[in-house]
């Protein structure tokens, strides 16, 4: 398999001569970031298991989630579906475009669906950490005040929870968008260096506002702070109280003890796409420029920009991460819930029941058509 790289190292032409942009430099900047031919439809296929994948499972767990008569269900239900809403959306933004980026082998032009793209994947991000801030509260509430559970979660004030989620996301991720906008876009700058438009790629085309940069960056920190605070101080109650109950009988809690570190790691595989952010947003403040961007050719001082190696592997692990955790989110959330397991089941057999009595009143009928 040739380099294709190496040899788009002198056919692509960054810029031409006048200075505008080739039609040719989509393409050749995704070369950069995918030197290697063949990793190329392995990602084309994870992307498209990953995405298929998402929407099979959080579409079974949502249909799944039948009323129930057990009100004590109501709060959990209800974020965990909040959880999987925000799930679909992040899915749906994230794997088409980046599937779409793959088969046309071109980066993304920066444009009005571009900047969508952008709004949507900040607000499903942050809707998805204050959701899981909140389910984590609610199972504190539910295991160390069990008496007061159903009056402190009233549906009234799930209700104004769940609104404060979406008005929150939209207000952070709105204010982000007004703040990156206020940039100055570079002359014949059309071409992201990207397969999506997430926040480096975008504020790189758009001269790097300095107020949308650090903006996003106190926003995300602060909310990724209080979604670890909240999980710390949450599960090493419950810990706590389990444990004490069971110290009097001399028996460990092992259940207890599997229970927070299963939650803690998948906590950490729902995260991975804020870390890979927050290293990525590091790694550009300590290196700087030249930690990002390189540029090519290094004589020519006007040249055009591709991104570095280590920008280009933070890149596509970011893409990665960010359809994984709606695929996990409902398994861990949802089916791993023994009483919502039971909530599926339930819907299952009575779609089976129904099937079944179809059938034999199908059958019934043609008996007696053919006994008349």
């Amino acid at each position: 398999m040739p380099d294709t790289h190496g040899q788009n190292g002198t056919l692509c032409a960054w810029l031409r001569k006048d200075g505008a942009r080739s039609p040719e430099t989509a393409h050749c900047i995704f070369l950069s970031i995918m030197p290697h031919e063949r990793t190329v439809p392995a990602l084309l296929w994870l992307f498209v298991l990953l995405t298929l994948c998402s929407y099979l499972i959080n579409a079974l767990t949502l249909w799944g989630l039948g009323r129930s008569d057990n009100p004590s269900w109501e709060p959990r239900l209800a974020l965990l579906k909040n959880l999987i809403l925000s799930d679909i959306l992040q899915s749906s933004n994230s794997g088409p475009a980046v599937i779409y980026s793959l088969l046309q082998r071109r980066t993304v032009r920066l444009n009005s669906w571009c900047l969508v793209q952008y709004f949507l994947g900040s607000l499903t991000i942050f809707s998805s950490l204050v959701t899981i801030t909140l389910m984590a509260l609610e199972r504190y509430l539910y295991v160390c005040h069990a008496i007061h559970y159903l009056v402190i979660l009233t549906p009234v004030r799930m209700r104004v929870a769940l609104l404060l989620i979406w008005v929150y996301a939209t207000v952070v991720s709105a204010a982000n968008l007004i703040l990156l906008n206020m940039g100055q876009l570079h002359p014949h700058e059309e071409v992201t260096r990207g397969l999506l438009c997430e926040p480096d790629t975008v504020e790189q085309v758009m001269g790097f506002p300095r107020a949308a940069a650090v903006y996003r960056k106190i926003t995300g920190s602060l909310t990724l702070l209080l979604c670890l605070l909240a999980y710390a101080f949450s599960y090493v109650r419950m810990y706590r109280d389990a444990r004490n109950a069971v110290i009097p009988f001399n028996a460990a809690n092992t259940t207890a003890r599997k229970t927070v570190l299963f939650y803690c790691g998948m906590l950490f595989v729902q995260l991975l796409p804020v870390l890979i952010k927050v290293i990525s947003d590091a790694l550009w403040e300590v290196e700087g420029t030249a930690a990002m961007v390189e540029l090519l050719p290094p004589s020519d001082k006007r040249g055009g920009t591709a991104p570095s190696a280590t920008a280009a592997a933070m890149h596509v692990s970011l893409l990665v991460m960010l359809v994984v955790p709606p695929c996990i989110n409902p398994l861990v959330f949802g089916l791993r819930n023994v009483e919502i397991r039971h909530v599926l089941l339930g819907r299952i057999r009575c779609l089976r029941g129904a099937n079944a009595r179809m059938i034999r009143e199908d059958m019934g009928r043609a008996h007696r058509a053919q006994a008349g």
